[in-house]
């Protein structure tokens, strides 16, 4: 199995890391007709991407869909792929690990999906098409709510990360998963989460949004 990826080095790696038992390598859009599989890590940052994958047939592509919905993509486009394209959450931290969260547009694709993921001895969950799929619409919720905290005074960073860790047993606490994650990615899958629904729980904390800008600031 031909396998290509593309994304940033830290996805890529984790890529790696997960599916160590099978070469990957670097895409390049003049060899796209070689590759049977796809890992489109940060295709939500550039989904024009899809212009490649459109008339492809008897490949699978896998692609990250955290910071928008395929089907609003297709919808654009209006038509389908003529090949499985699959979502996935490809934020950093959450590539490697022992249960894939991905979405297909249709059964048919998530059972070619299942096929493959099952030749790379990969598990997989399968959850809604939508902005924000599961992990990252809560694990971010909680980092923007972790910002609220601080901004307030209520509680210093530190606090907030061991208490978490202690009370909940989650594996990190908020603002140390954000700076793993990025915040670029945090404040811009809140603001892809809160355009989609209009839902005040993701209305993005002012002191999050601030630190998100100065990182331009001091590039």
């Amino acid at each position: 199995m031909n396998i290509a990826a593309k994304g940033q080095p830290n996805q890529i790696e984790e890529l790696r890391n997960l599916i160590s038992s099978h070469p990957i390598v670097p895409f390049k859009i003049n060899e796209i007709d070689s590759y049977d599989v796809v890992f489109d890590l940060d295709f939500d940052d550039t989904p024009e991407q899809i212009q490649y994958y459109m008339n492809l047939k008897g490949k699978v592509i896998i692609v990250g869909s955290v910071k928008i919905q395929l089907e609003e993509l297709l919808a654009e486009a209006g038509e389908l792929p003529n090949c499985p394209i699959l979502g996935m959450n490809t934020l950093p931290t959450f590539i490697n690990r022992s249960l894939l969260e991905v979405c297909a547009l249709n059964a048919n694709d998530q059972a070619i999906a299942e096929a493959i993921f099952a030749e790379l001895d990969l598990k997989s969950r399968f959850v809604s098409s939508r902005v924000g799929l599961v992990t990252p619409r809560i694990v971010c919720m909680i980092i923007n709510e972790a910002y609220f905290t601080v901004q307030e005074g209520t509680a210093t960073r530190e606090d907030i990360d061991l208490g978490m860790k202690l009370g909940t047993a989650y594996p990190k606490g908020p603002f140390e998963w954000s700076r793993e994650i990025g915040l670029d990615h945090v404040y811009e899958t809140l603001e892809a989460l809160y355009q989609d629904t209009k839902d005040e729980r993701y209305k993005i904390c002012p002191l999050l949004k601030t630190e998100y800008l100065q990182a331009f600031i001091n590039e």
